[in-house]
């Protein structure tokens, strides 16, 4: 290897940039900034300002804390159902002074004062919702006018009733404990915040309203035709928004005792600020409980900090705005352009240089010579299916395979013209199997392995296997089952082929040709579900071998096969028996004389085995050009090929002309028959084998015969 190979393995193969395409993926992202911001805030004030963070200063922040997080949790609300509340700080000063004047005026008891407050904030809100809601007015004019009514109504009632208020004598010691009391550290107003937010998290995340409150924040018009009563839902964002504000009055009233003119002024910006830099969205739809109040610490740690440094409001004000301008600018870039930066982060093609490859070409003299001999085959279900990747036959010799509608169709012998659906699974079933009890197994690509009895009930074996520690993307999920064999003992081993990408993306998976494939093993004793083998190219086929001892794997990508060993001294390991073949190899099945069938899916070509030694054009292909473009494997020539137990090819079939079998995916053979299927195909092959077994079927050879 030149050094210059060796520099583009270092860079393409070893680093790991593929990394942040799959952080880009997860949607904890969306977290990310505001939690890095939340952490430098805190680091900053918490250095240049001595006792920032004392126990006394902590006391005091965090009551203001507890109450202004109860606005963001309703503010974020209703933001995450498509709106926006500018009337929270009105309805908060509001509330305040009711929670004020019937303790202190009226000498009414703290928890009718706490009815009256949150009776103020329901009012208000349940007005801001019908106009929204109901009446369908514009939310920032809505909420701006009941802003400029609620404030000068509260300034009236301030002026005429504020002194009757400070000269009052009534005394409580539950409204002084509310205001300056603390439960096991933490004061009432943080209590109630973390209340009221795992409360709402659990309401959003679980229950219906919440995925409503979602739904209509996502788009309004796919919400109404989904059946979802989009006015309602609206309403109650709005009540809930009056409802907190509500309650951050009263718990403001028992703090201060007191309200002045100042009183709520500002806080809605400083609260739709805190929900936006947390990372809930100005469009709806997008965010939660824990994003609002990751913003509230934000925003009131700067204010506070701010003012603990020395300056005025102006300043305050001036950052805030800041504040408000960048996140509102990442949260609308961000989200109309996720997926163009996730689609040029993701795809990272790897360094590789293929071996060289006997020539396949009719007259080269190798024995992957191709020919025309499936051009033969007779058509069983001609434009009646698409796409039976796999093909199998039962002891009553009725042929099966599955189609890209997600349905196993059955074929009747003993001529194959009359067809049944066999089982409807979804998905798009690839790879197929019977076990000893006579239940149909498949691997069902980005669904997982599932099992249909011969009453035709479908079952899902399993969908996931363990998770790696060191795996960022959730590789526990099978993104593309692939091909499976059983085990004499009912184990059921086979391919999940890539754990980046799912089962329709397989062109961008051989374009970055990163070795993502694997090898597990279903256990059907105790349900478990485990990686033998990982770090293959696009793993494919799998097949028992004769002596039920190992198993033969195909690595497509790699045209390569590879032998795991199950018993003996070499159990638990690997080894690749064939490789630097002309083909991209598929599925392998028995043969009646104890070799193995394996399919040729597509062949190579000099132009895609060039283009894998340069990563830097492939990735540039993906993002410039349109996806019928682009240069990838060719799947347009295929072919069948047959190995023997010493791994020397023996005998190819092919349809050179691509009149009927272009490509192939699949071949089994049973009673002198070889039928072949193809992914892309819209038929199923069937073609006499010289000389073949007449009395050999499979399904026998595997279980054995019946009585």
């Amino acid at each position: 290897m030149t050094f210059n190979e060796r520099l583009k393995v270092w860079r393409y193969n070893i680093l790991p940039f593929h990394v942040i395409g799959e952080i880009l993926t997860k949607r904890w992202t969306d977290s990310a900034i505001p939690f890095v911001t939340l952490i430098v805030t805190v680091v900053a004030f918490g250095t240049v300002i001595p006792h920032f963070f004392s126990l006394y200063s902590l006391q005091e922040s965090t009551r203001q804390l507890g109450e202004f997080s109860l606005v963001v949790i309703g503010e974020s609300v209703v933001m995450l159902g498509g709106g926006i509340d500018l009337a929270v700080g009105a309805i908060f000063a509001l509330s305040a002074f009711a929670a004020i004047s019937v303790f202190f005026i009226f000498a009414m008891p703290v928890w009718v004062a706490f009815l009256a407050a949150t009776a103020a904030g329901l009012i208000f809100g349940a007005i801001n919702g019908y106009l929204i809601g109901y009446i369908r007015l514009r939310a920032f004019l809505t909420t701006l006018v009941t802003l400029i009514i609620g404030r000068a109504f509260f300034e009236i009632l301030i002026v005429h009733f504020s002194s009757q208020a400070q000269m009052s004598q009534v005394s409580s010691d539950i409204w002084d404990f509310i205001g300056d009391g603390t439960v096991f550290g933490f004061s009432i107003p943080v209590l109630a915040a973390i209340l009221l937010a795992v409360i709402t998290h659990i309401t959003l995340t679980r229950l219906r309203l919440g995925w409503h409150i979602l739904a209509v924040g996502g788009s309004r018009r796919s919400a109404h035709n989904a059946g979802i009563q989009v006015r309602r839902v609206v309403f109650l964002t709005y009540v809930f928004s009056g409802l907190t504000s509500g309650m951050a009055g009263f718990l403001f009233a028992t703090r201060l005792s007191g309200a002045g003119i100042g009183t709520g002024h500002g806080l809605e910006i400083l609260a739709l600020t805190a929900a936006v830099v947390g990372g809930n969205s100005l469009g709806g739809g997008r965010g939660s409980v824990v994003k609002g109040l990751m913003g509230a610490i934000i925003v009131l740690v700067m204010t506070n900090g701010l003012i603990r440094l020395g300056y005025g409001t102006g300043t305050n004000q001036m950052v805030i705005g800041i504040l408000l301008a960048i996140a509102v600018t990442i949260d609308i870039r961000w989200l109309k352009n996720r997926h163009k930066v996730l689609d040029e982060a993701y795809v990272v093609p790897v360094y590789l240089k293929m071996g060289a490859a006997q020539s396949a070409v009719p007259g080269s003299g190798t024995p992957f010579e191709f020919n025309n001999q499936l051009s033969k085959a007779k058509s069983i279900g001609l434009k009646e299916i698409e796409g039976p990747e796999d093909v199998i036959l039962d002891r009553d010799d009725h042929l099966y395979c599955g189609t890209r509608h997600g349905e196993i169709v059955r074929f009747f012998a003993p001529d194959y013209t009359r067809s049944e659906i066999f089982a409807h699974v979804g998905g798009f079933p690839l790879g197929l199997a019977f076990d000893r009890s006579g239940n149909l197994l498949s691997c069902v690509g980005a669904m997982g392995l599932y099992s249909i009895s011969p009453d035709r009930v479908v079952k899902r074996l399993t969908a996931e296997t363990g998770r790696s520690l060191t795996s960022v993307i959730d590789d526990a999920i099978l993104r593309d089952p692939n091909d499976l064999d059983i085990a004499p003992d009912g184990r059921i081993y086979f391919t999940d082929s890539t754990k980046r990408y799912n089962a329709y993306d397989w062109m961008l998976d051989s374009i970055e040709n990163r070795a993502t494939g694997r090898l597990l093993v279903y256990d059907p004793k105790d349900g478990s579900t485990k990686t033998l083998l990982d770090g293959y190219r696009y793993t494919n086929g799998v097949c028992m071998a004769h002596d039920n001892k190992s198993l033969f794997f195909a690595e497509t990508w790699a045209c390569s096969v590879h032998r795991y060993w199950l018993e003996g001294p070499r159990a638990g390991t690997a080894e690749c028996v064939i490789r630097d073949m002309p083909g991209y190899p598929d599925n392998i099945n028995r043969a009646s004389d104890g070799t193995y069938w394996m399919a040729f899916l597509g062949m190579r070509t000099p132009s895609f085995d060039l283009s894998l030694q340069h990563p830097a054009m492939r990735k540039r292909m993906t993002r410039r050009l349109p996806q019928d473009e682009w240069l990838f494997p060719n799947v347009n020539t295929g072919g069948v090929v047959k190995f023997d137990e010493n791994y020397n090819i023996i005998r190819t079939m092919s349809d050179f002309a691509g009149e009927a079998h272009p490509s192939v995916t699949s071949m089994r053979e049973h009673k002198g028959y070889l039928f072949v299927g193809g992914i892309l195909n819209n038929r199923v092959g069937r073609i006499k084998i010289d000389g073949a077994d007449e009395n050999w079927s499979a399904i026998d050879a595997y279980w054995g015969t019946t009585s």
